[in-house]
């Protein structure tokens, strides 16, 4: 199997990450993919307490397990399988059981901090960081912590104010200059993706 193609698409917190990533996915649904969300390399916190973890800064990147996750993807690269940390937001550390992966030919990597470590960012062919307005992101992260994640508003708002937002201008925004491509998620991202993908294809043609 030759090397897959790797694709970083990195950005702030509540940026429309996912949507860019579902819309590569549905227009090359005839192709082999498997997507890694950065997330779930979260270090494990099953020794700590629940009040202990709830004051660890997520968006630090120390909070990544960076190393088990670039071992993963020189697994992945070589065409074996792995299995994967699944991380639960709800007891906020890792769950019990682990996700089998298998490599495919293409390999979309998610995440707020993608692009941070030189490590990572040196495996990928495509490096994208999606932009949104902060306030925009703000009203995205507080909806879905609140319905997804079971936070309270403050709890959101308090941790958006201490940790999201002072590190999203430390460690997340400044990795924008590493990316190929930087799409404004607050518009139409059509004729970005259609390019990224033209791109994709024309690297696995090679």
């Amino acid at each position: 199997m030759s090397k897959p193609v790797i694709i970083a698409v990195a950005g702030g917190s509540s940026s429309g990450k996912t949507t860019v990533v579902n819309k590569i996915l549905s227009e090359l649904d005839d192709y082999e993919i498997t997507v890694i969300r950065q997330d779930d390399y979260y270090k494990d916190q099953s020794d700590m307490s629940m009040d202990e973890r709830r004051t660890v800064n997520y968006d630090h990147p120390f909070a990544l397990d960076n190393d088990l996750f670039y071992d993963h993807l020189l697994a992945l690269i070589a065409g074996e399988s792995i299995k994967k940390p699944v991380y639960d937001f709800v007891r906020l550390t890792r769950a019990d059981a682990n996700e089998i992966i298998h490599s495919a030919k293409i390999i979309i990597l998610e995440g707020i901090l993608i692009l941070e470590d030189e490590r990572i960012r040196s495996l990928c062919d495509i490096k994208i960081f999606v932009e949104a307005d902060d306030d925009l992101r703000f009203i995205r992260r507080l909806k879905r912590d609140m319905n997804e994640r079971g936070r309270t508003m403050d709890h959101v708002i308090n941790q958006y104010l201490s940790t999201v937002k002072p590190m999203h201008f430390a460690f997340v925004k400044p990795t924008k200059r590493y990316a190929d491509v930087i799409i404004p998620n607050d518009y139409s991202h059509d004729v970005a993706v259609d390019i990224i993908n033209a791109k994709i294809l024309s690297i696995l043609e090679q």
